[in-house]
Order: structure tokens, then C-alpha cells, then sequence
């Protein structure tokens, strides 16, 4: 089977935050499972370097713009790394390749007639003498009257253009800007109406999409597509390919999407390989994002696919409502914030995994408390999962110098296992990622009472038979436990995966381990509790609420 995972681009603009590891971290959860399944997976990404907050940025810290990408891409593939993402490609969206393949995309659907030309009016600065990329235009939104910028609400999640604004001034000089007439391509979103509703339809009766993406799409469908620009007067991105106006550039809404097309393209030509098999209709795909880019994802995407006539139209759309902090909402320009560079500093990749899986906001907005990060930390990797593997190892380095015993493995507990591996592989599938989590850690509490009820403390005096047994099946829920872990918390079945000489993870149980331990050590150290009054106090003090 071939399976597409495209996570969503962030802007090399600024320091990654944890909201940004919340909504992507699903896409290396599936990329695991389904390579241990032996699926044949293409998972890509890579760093928005074209868009507008680039440039504002450079502006405010007296830079080129393509030293603030420079400086930001490079961060967000080191914590990438880091947290343990298995990207077969990550780029970014100002590289050559890119370009290409975007102007490709866009003459593609000028063959096909999706596109056409118009003359606009577009908001100019005259006080910084430039037409004003749409991110540039701030006011209130007309539609819910909050704050918002050119080109969508981030309250009522409104596509806009600048000039619906209420309100307007330029972002940069807060002077009002004025309008002037300028000529612009323009995509046939409003043709596609039909087919995407179709398709909108499909997705919901077989249950492939979030609901926020369900209701957020139906409300734009209903509401009618337009027609959409697809230039603009901008300083930086991917110039027009038509004579005459290679000064104006694409518009961030279709090139930025189309940085999936080309990622793959650049991964086939860099490995040798087709990609072709993962834009086909039979291909199965999930897109990860936050609920911000449900549109891009569930509508402008899809019709540019069906306007190059490309048939892998979006299978999942994997959409996470918002993360906050401190039951505050997260705010990079107020730096109220949990920054990823200075998190992986200080703590386990597998806990900041472990903590953003099991209170995703996949359904509803979850919170980053750093009181629940540590304590979950303590109680379940350390307290529950490191002290059943750490009691069970230890006992049999000390009481059998090391060896595992050759014995029988309870078969009830063997026909637990096989059943999890089917409930867990159809809940990451279907994208309950929470919810499979759960269920294992609810299965290693469940192993620690079966540690605890047998006693093989006892036993190895009383009972040498039934201990060799009991260690025997606390080995094999060890194995098979990391090895259904892998997808969730890869650094710490990796360590387990080298103490059994494990030679390789699967989607299915582990008979067969290296009958003697190597390097057993404790997973996790406890962080101390002192530490939460220390996080929130260095969060309050750096912030401007």
C-alpha cells in the first residue's frame, strides 16, 4: 500500500512553539506505524521560506529576508531531529526546485483553462510607496469584528481579502492605505463547487475527517466558492512564469500547498525513486496541520489537484484545534510561549511526544500546564512504563546474571498483545491517537499489577519454575510494548530494542529476543517538582500579557 503524509510548512519566521510540534506530530506517529507494517510511505515537509511574515520580520531586525529563512529553517530541521521526526524529505519553499515545479503547476492550469487574467483594485502604502502583500493589511475582520489580518480570520476562520477589512492600516508604517488598479491571474475556485462537495460528502459518511474539518468545510461550500488570485504585488516567492509580469509572485495560498507536489518530486529525483504511485487515486493520504489551514487543506488543495488533473485528492485531513498555555492562549508576539529549542534543552523527547499525544487537541483545545508535564512525566513514564521494564530487567540481571529465561509466556497475555497490535494499528489509522496511547499505558499499569501478583521475588525462592515463567512473560510484554510504543515514544523503544538485540520493529508480536540484557539502564530520570514553579515563574517574566 502506498501511503502520503504531508505535514503542513511552518513560516521560517520565528522560533518553533509547542503548537507547532502539537499539530504535526500525528504525521510522524502514522509515518512509524505504517513503515513497521512495511507499507510503502512517502512522509514530507519542509519550511515556508516565501511568505509575507518573513519579511516583516527582516524589516524589523534590519535583514535580508533570506537570512531570517536561513536562520529558522535551520532551527526547525535541528528540532525536528531532535523529537525524533522521520521525514524522508524536508526543504523548503525557496529552493529552485520549488519554484519550478510551482510555475509548472500554475501553466498546467492555464493549458487547462483554470486560470484567467483580471484587473483589481489592491490596498497601496503610500507612505512606504508598495502595494501591500495581504498580511500586511491588518483591521477588523468583517464578518465576527475582531482583529485580523489580510487574508484570514484566525477568530471565525473567514477567508479574506485586505481591502473587506474594516478599519485597514499597513502593518508596517500604521498609516491607512489607499487603493490602486493593478492586473492579476485569477484560479476558477468557483468551478469546482460540484466535484468538492462530492467529495466533502465522501469524507464525511466514511468518517476520514476531524470534525472541525467536516463543519469548516461545509460552512465555506455552502457559503459558495469564488474565484481566488492567485498573484500579488510581493517582494519575495515564486515569480509569475508569463512575459511581463515576472515581477509579481504567487500567492502564498496555492504555493505553499503545492510544496507538497514538489517535495515529492525533489525525493524521487535526489533517491532514484517514482513518485508517481503516491498521486494516484488509489493512494491513501493524510494531511497534518492545525485547524487554521483546514481551507488550504479541504478545498484549495484538492481543486488545484483536480485542476492539473492529479487524482490523490486528500484521504484524511488530520486538523488539530488549538494548544494553550497555561489555560492562556499561546502568543508569539506577547512571548507567551513554550519555545521547542529551549524544551529539548532540559527534557526527554519521548515525554514532550508522550505529553502532546495524550492531551492532543485532536477534538477540542488542550492545555500545556507545566504542573501536568512534569507529573505526567513522574507518574506515567517513569512511574508506570520505566518501573515496570526497570524492575523486571533488574531482577533479571540480578537473579539470573542477565539471561532471560527460556520458559512459557502466559498465553492469555499472548492473545492480549495480538489484539493490541490489531485495536491500536486501526486507531492510529482512523487518527485516535490519544486514544491509543491510552490504551496502552493502560495496558503497562495492568503489567505492573501482573509483576506485583505473581511475585517473582517469592517465587525465585519458592517456585524456580513459575518464576522463569512469570519473567519470561514480563520479557515478552517488554518487547512487544516497545515495539507498540515505537510510533509514540521511538527514543525509549530504541533503548529497549538494543537491551533485547531486537533486530528490527514490525506490526505484529515479537517472539524472538536476545536471551541475554545489554546496557540495561533506567528510561527516564524523575524530573524534580521544584521545576514547575520554576517554568511558570521564567514563562511569566519573559512574556509582555
Amino acid at each position: 500500500m502506498n501511503v502520503f503524509i504531508g505535514g503542513a510548512w511552518p513560516y521560517a519566521n520565528g522560533s518553533m512553539h509547542l503548537g507547532h510540534i502539537a499539530s504535526l506530530l500525528s504525521g510522524d506517529i502514522l509515518a512509524r506505524y505504517y513503515r513497521a507494517k512495511g507499507d510503502n510511505v512517502l512522509y514530507v515537509s519542509g519550511s515556508d521560506c516565501n511568505g509575507t511574515p518573513i519579511t516583516i520580520r527582516a524589516k524589523q531586525e534590519g535583514v535580508t529576508p533570506r537570512e531570517i529563512a536561513d536562520k529558522y529553517h535551520e532551527e526547525f530541521s535541528e528540532c525536528f531531529e531532535k523529537l525524533g521526526f522521520t521525514y524522508d524529505c524536508y526543504t523548503r519553499t525557496d529552493s529552485a526546485h520549488h519554484h519550478k515545479t510551482v510555475q509548472e503547476i500554475f501553466l498546467k492550469l492555464v493549458e487547462n483553462e483554470k486560470i484567467y487574467q483580471k484587473a483589481v483594485e489592491q490596498a497601496y502604502c503610500t507612505t512606504c510607496d508598495q502595494f501591500l502583500p495581504d498580511r500586511f493589511v491588518e483591521g477588523l475582520c468583517p464578518n465576527c469584528v475582531k482583529d485580523a489580518r489580510g487574508d484570514q480570520c484566525d477568530h471565525c476562520s473567514k477567508i479574506l481579502e485586505p481591502l473587506d477589512l474594516r478599519d485597514k492600516k499597513c502593518k508596517l508604517c500604521g498609516d491607512v492605505p489607499t487603493t490602486r488598479n493593478t492586473e492579476h491571474f485569477y484560479f476558477k475556485l468557483s468551478t469546482f463547487q460540484e466535484p468538492l462537495q462530492q467529495y466533502a460528502d465522501n469524507a464525511r459518511s466514511n468518517g476520514l475527517w476531524r470534525d472541525n474539518a467536516n463543519q469548516l468545510t461545509a460552512r465555506y461550500l455552502k457559503e459558495g466558492l469564488h474565484d481566488r488570485a492567485v498573484s500579488r504585488d510581493l517582494p519575495i516567492g515564486v515569480s509569475v512564469p508569463v512575459h511581463g509580469y515576472e515581477d509579481k509572485k504567487f500567492y502564498v495560498w496555492i504555493e505553499a500547498v503545492s510544496g507538497y507536489y514538489s517535495v515529492s518530486r525533489k525525493w524521487a529525483k535526489e533517491h532514484k525513486r517514482d513518485d508517481s504511485v503516491f498521486w494516484s487515486k488509489d493512494t491513501i493520504s493524510y494531511y497534518i496541520h492545525g485547524k487554521d489551514n483546514i481551507p488550504f487543506h479541504s478545498i484549495i488543495w484538492p481543486s488545484i489537484l483536480l485542476g492539473v488533473k492529479l487524482e490523490a485528492l486528500p484521504t484524511h485531513i488530520v486538523s488539530n484545534e488549538y494548544l494553550t498555555v497555561e489555560k492562556k492562549k499561546l502568543s508569539t508576539s506577547k512571548n507567551w510561549a513554550v519555545w521547542v529549542p529551549d524544551l529539548l534543552e532540559k527534557y526527554h523527547p519521548d515525554s514532550i511526544r508522550y505529553f502532546l499525544t495524550i492531551n492532543a487537541p485532536e477534538n477540542r483545545d488542550s492545555d500545556f500546564s507545566w504542573r501536568e508535564f512534569v507529573y505526567s512525566h513522574n507518574s506515567e513514564l517513569l512511574g508506570a512504563y520505566g518501573n515496570f521494564i526497570n524492575r523486571t530487567l533488574k531482577f533479571i540481571e540480578k537473579s539470573f546474571d542477565g539471561r532471560i529465561p527460556y520458559a512459557k509466556v502466559d498465553a492469555s497475555i499472548k492473545d492480549e498483545i495480538k489484539n493490541l497490535y490489531t485495536e491500536i494499528g486501526k486507531l492510529i489509522e482512523e487518527t485516535h491517537f490519544k486514544q491509543a496511547l491510552d490504551i496502552l499505558f493502560e495496558y503497562i499499569r495492568h503489567a505492573n499489577k501482573y509483576f506485583d501478583h505473581q511475585q517473582p521475588w517469592v517465587q525465585v525462592k519458592d517456585s524456580p519454575e513459575e518464576c522463569n515463567n512469570t519473567l519470561a512473560t514480563c520479557v515478552y510484554i517488554i518487547a512487544n510494548m516497545a515495539q507498540l510504543l515505537s510510533p509514540f515514544l521511538p527514543f525509549s523503544s530504541s533503548e529497549i530494542k538494543e537491551s533485547l538485540n531486537i533486530s528490527e520493529f514490525q506490526w505484529k508480536p515479537i517472539e524472538r529476543y536476545d536471551s541475554k540484557l545489554k546496557h540495561v539502564k533506567p528510561l527516564f530520570e524523575r524530573v524534580d517538582v521544584a521545576t514547575i514553579e520554576v517554568e511558570v515563574e521564567k514563562l511569566k517574566a519573559q512574556s509582555f500579557l
